[in-house]
């Protein structure tokens, strides 16, 4: 069930700031969903302090009525019943009867289909229902066309039957608070959307328990010691389960339960404790720990793996549907900063615990320098033409290719595990020494200060060591790991099958811990920055670490267990257990010595776990955990006495695998041919059917030909096809008969894109609005901005309307294109606009001389504007405004800006450098450099040779 992201817990319950901020205009005045009869002069203020207020997304504020949850509603026979609850009841039965009525041989199958079938609608059908609420408030836009909750009196309810039943439904459940006719349509809505909500998630669990049912069995020769501890567990690991389920419903209530925040907010401030204090997205991760018990007791591997799909498709829904909506609701970017609280934005700034950010302030040594943001870590950031990537790439193929073509001999195996144990050791040794020294003398940057370097050319020598290192321990671990792996001849034959998913269970929770901490700490945090640079942040706990003050201790070598558990062989083994040491050891002596020096006080002494344990536990047993630290405390003191009169550089550590980033694919819609007609054309004149558009046109220099075989080379012509400016909003101006489709819709394409003018052939991607409000979801209607206005003086009984392309409607792509106006929701084409070309003005250099900035910003402030959508929150007014913080969430503002920088003025960025700079000033100083560095190389004519010369070229090199 929903639920927020851990940097968000104590936000996720109640309206954010900006939501009020966002309705002044609207009334403050609280509407009682029912009158509340009270004596005197009014109610008690424990009542009134003890209501939920809701606000939707209008303003209106309503006093959300208690309900209760799905299970005691539809078992609970206190609780009022209605025609919903029997047929969610009906349908259970159903399943219940065909478990006990079908034949063998069909009930695994069948059984696992209709499971599959209702996780389906789980994960996909409430997420694509959720999504498009989220979005587009698509739900609610349903209700309101279909007037579900219109009250019929009114007489403009086309079904008056559907709406008495539709009340007497959620009146029974709600028979004290609530009123149908007088809640706002987003909270009946919900309640709609939760009887939808309960039949799914029931049959999805019962037919999940069914599944188990017909496939449990006890295997062969299991002995009674086995069976018992394999019942124990799994009921264990349901009651378990179930507590996390309550203890969640009682933090988060039936709001949060049913995705309530995807239609209203609540303004409630709620104490995210208990469960919550465990693991990130309890109801997602450990609330799941019922279904590996059941799995247990089944005895049955089918149910395993049903249960590994079922868990793993409720992590997507969480990935690809709440976290999206938590991050755009509870967690919107700052609004920007204006140039008179610059400086107040820096102290701010200097504050962040973001690592990646203090690095590249420590590394700039001026100010208005453009900061580094070649990142190191990730599959998005290799880089073939960076030492320390291609370097990594070749040693790691060697590696691949000598484990993969010598053979499986004792004296290789033995030579591979001793690899994979050096590797260790210096990943872990090795660096912890450099490290510990670099924190007490500033060894390292020392060095490098000797030959005439700087600080910041020795964390860039420091990252690429670290990087080699770890790879290279990882990937000799692996090859070791291969050369002692057996494959299995029988995959039935005993634990075998367990054990491979087992320990691949554990390779991926090393992978998930991995990436939390890289985005928790960041690119400086990851390579340990603060032991180069002076931090100045203060330590957030989020994500992970809200949790586990050091997550590598636990869960970060969980991989190491993982592939010991799959090989089941005693040197790989050996390892685990050396890599475990190695990297308890790294985080006594190298990391938390450094930390305590830097941070000191501000260190957090326990994380939400280990607090949640302590105060679950008895008082004996209190009492003994703090005899154990007593002891562990006195014997850590007594070790490192001992290790400072041997004089032992002794330093351990093991940081966890390196994150694997998935490539970034990219998705080309196919193109649909559509041949059929619409029948309803007969009567529409395309003649009376219009488009015309206008936008900021290019200026006339920009236009002239230049003499080059180019893009700014124009043939003289007669009739002039319009060229606007690359990202310029662009009105379109429609005209269409009187009796029109009120579904009509007009729509962007490249001229190229569809061979006929009579229908469309390819979608559009979004870049379409409809002519009329009201016919589609209420984000379309945002284009328009007049519609069906008289037509004065023609014939033909006209009207006209006017809407507005900006944004993600348009391309952002140099291009011809056409707008087409289509009738009836389909894709019959009315009209077609003339075609008009978007382009970007090429910043030529004069007389043979770089461009200086000045020019540069001038050149640049306008197209930014432009890709910023001219939005007053991101797009910055003048050059040394500072860009919005949506340029940093999202990615396709920097990919506008750096697409147009590479048609202005001939240089390449990576879309990082964009919120890197931060603003126009600083994008300008990066691109008068570029050109500077890159000026003996250019192809131009007016810029000389094509590439440096010699005036004299040498006799001899």
């Amino acid at each position: 069930m929903s639920t927020s992201t851990t940097d968000n817990l104590r936000q996720r319950s109640r309206v954010p700031s900006t939501a009020r901020d966002a309705t002044p205009h609207t009334s403050n005045r609280t509407e009682p969903l029912v009158e509340v009869e009270t004596e005197g002069d009014g109610e008690s203020d424990e009542a009134r302090l003890a209501r939920t207020y809701g606000r939707t997304p209008d303003g209106t504020v309503f006093v959300v009525p208690e309900t209760h949850d799905m299970v005691s509603q539809l078992l609970d026979p206190r609780e009022p019943k209605n025609l919903s609850d029997v047929m969610v009841l009906a349908i259970l039965a159903l399943h219940i009867w065909a478990a006990y009525s079908l034949p063998s041989s069909l009930k695994r199958p069948i059984f696992a289909a209709v499971f599959l079938f209702w996780r389906a609608a789980y994960n996909v059908g409430i997420g694509y229902l959720l999504t498009v609420q989220s979005n587009y408030k698509l739900l609610v836009t349903w209700a309101k066309r279909m007037k579900l909750f219109e009250d019929p009196a009114t007489g403009k309810n086309p079904r008056p039957w559907l709406y008495k039943l539709i009340q007497h439904e959620l009146e029974a459940k709600i028979p004290k608070d609530y009123k149908m006719d007088r809640a706002p349509i987003e909270y009946n809505t919900w309640l709609v959307f939760r009887r939808v909500v309960d039949l799914i998630l029931m049959c999805d669990f019962v037919s999940y328990c069914l599944f188990a049912i017909v496939c449990g069995s006890r295997p062969a020769g299991e002995g009674f010691g086995i069976a018992f501890t394999r019942w124990i567990a799994g009921f264990a690991l349901v009651g378990f389960n179930l507590w996390v389920k309550l203890d969640a419903h009682r933090v988060v209530k039936d709001y949060a339960w049913y995705w309530g925040d995807f239609f209203y907010l609540v303004e409630q401030e709620l104490t995210f404790d208990g469960v919550f204090e465990m693991a990130p997205h309890p109801m997602y991760s450990i609330g799941y720990a019922g279904y590996y018990g059941i799995s247990m007791m089944a005895a049955s591997y089918d149910v395993l793996f049903i249960s590994i799909l079922a868990h793993a498709a409720q992590f997507a829904f969480l990935a690809f549907v709440e976290n999206p909506h938590i991050e755009k609701t509870y967690n919107p970017p700052p609004p920007r900063t204006r140039p008179e609280s610059r400086m107040r934005a820096g102290s701010e700034a200097s504050n962040m615990s973001d690592g990646t950010a203090e690095s590249s302030k420590k590394l700039a040594t001026n100010p208005d320098t453009p900061l580094p943001v070649h990142n190191l870590m990730g599959l998005k950031n290799f880089d073939l033409f960076r030492t320390t990537d291609y370097s990594a790439m070749l040693l790691i193929g060697y590696f691949t290719a000598f484990a993969i073509f010598t053979p499986s001999t004792p004296t290789y195996q033995a030579l591979f595990v001793a690899n994979a144990l050096l590797w260790r050791l210096w990943y872990s040794v090795g660096l912890g020494v450099i490290l510990t020294r670099q924190s007490k003398e500033k060894m390292f940057t020392r060095h490098f200060v000797k030959y005439g370097e700087t600080a910041g050319e020795a964390w860039r020598q420091w990252k690429g060591m670290y990087h080699l290192s770890m790879n290279l321990c990882h990937v000799s671990f692996m090859a070791a790991c291969w050369k002692m792996y057996t494959y299995p001849a029988d995959w039935s034959y005993g634990w075998v099958l367990l054990k491979h998913v087992v320990g691949l269970s554990l390779i991926a929770l090393q992978l998930w811990t991995a990436t939390s901490i890289y985005e928790s700490l960041g690119e400086f945090g990851w390579f340990y920055g603060d032991f180069f640079f002076d931090s100045t942040g203060k330590l957030t706990y989020k994500s992970i670490y809200r949790f586990l003050n050091n997550p590598e201790r636990v869960i970060g070598t969980a991989g190491l267990w993982g592939m010991a558990l799959i090989t089941w062989s005693r040197a790989i083994f050996m390892i685990a257990v050396i890599g475990h040491i190695l990297t308890l050891g790294f985080i006594s002596y190298v990391e938390k010595p450094h930390m305590q020096k830097i941070y000191g006080e501000n260190l957090r002494k326990e994380a939400g776990l280990t607090k949640f344990i302590k105060r679950s536990l008895p008082q004996p047993v209190k009492g003994l955990q703090m005899s154990v630290d007593k002891v562990l405390d006195e014997t850590k003191h007594f070790v490192d006495d001992f290790v400072e009169a041997a004089r032992s550089k002794l330093a351990a550590g093991s940081s966890t695998i390196v994150r694997d980033s998935t490539a970034l694919f990219n998705k080309y819609p196919a193109r649909l041919t559509l041949s059929r007609i619409a029948p309803d054309l007969a009567g529409y004149d395309p003649k009376h059917y219009t488009v015309s558009m206008e936008s900021t046109p290019l200026l006339a220099a920009d236009e002239k030909a230049s003499g080059k075989e180019s893009a700014k080379a124009r043939v003289p012509k007669d009739v002039k096809t319009k060229v606007f400016e690359y990202g310029a909003p662009i009105r379109v101006k429609w005209t269409a008969p009187a009796n029109h489709s009120k579904k009509d819709w007009v729509g962007l394409y490249m001229v190229t894109d569809n061979r006929s003018r009579e229908m469309t052939e390819v979608p559009t991607l979004g870049r379409w609005v409809p002519t009329c409000p009201g016919q589609y979801d209420t984000t379309t209607d945002k284009g328009i901005v007049s519609s069906d206005q008289p037509v004065a003086g023609t014939d033909a009984d006209l009207v006209q309307g006017e809407m507005a392309f900006e944004g993600d409607k348009l391309w952002w792509t140099q291009g011809v294109f056409e707008f087409r106006y289509h009738h009836g929701g389909g894709h019959n084409v009315m009209s077609v606009s003339e075609p008009f070309e978007v382009r970007i003005a090429k910043v030529d250099d004069e007389g043979g001389e770089v461009i200086g900035p000045c020019e540069a910003e001038a050149a640049l402030l306008p197209i930014v504007r432009n890709c910023l959508d001219r939005d007053p929150d991101i797009a910055p007014a003048t050059v040394e405004e500072p860009f919005g913080a949506h340029v940093e969430r999202d990615s396709k503002y920097a990919k506008r800006v750096v697409y147009a920088i590479r048609h202005m003025f001939g240089v390449e960025f990576a879309p990082a450098v964009v919120p890197a700079d931060g603003n126009v000033v600083k994008l300008a100083w990066r691109i008068c450099s570029a050109k500077e560095v890159l000026a003996p190389y250019s192809m131009s004519e007016r810029q000389g040779p094509t590439t440096p010369v010699r005036d004299k070229f040498p006799d001899a090199l």
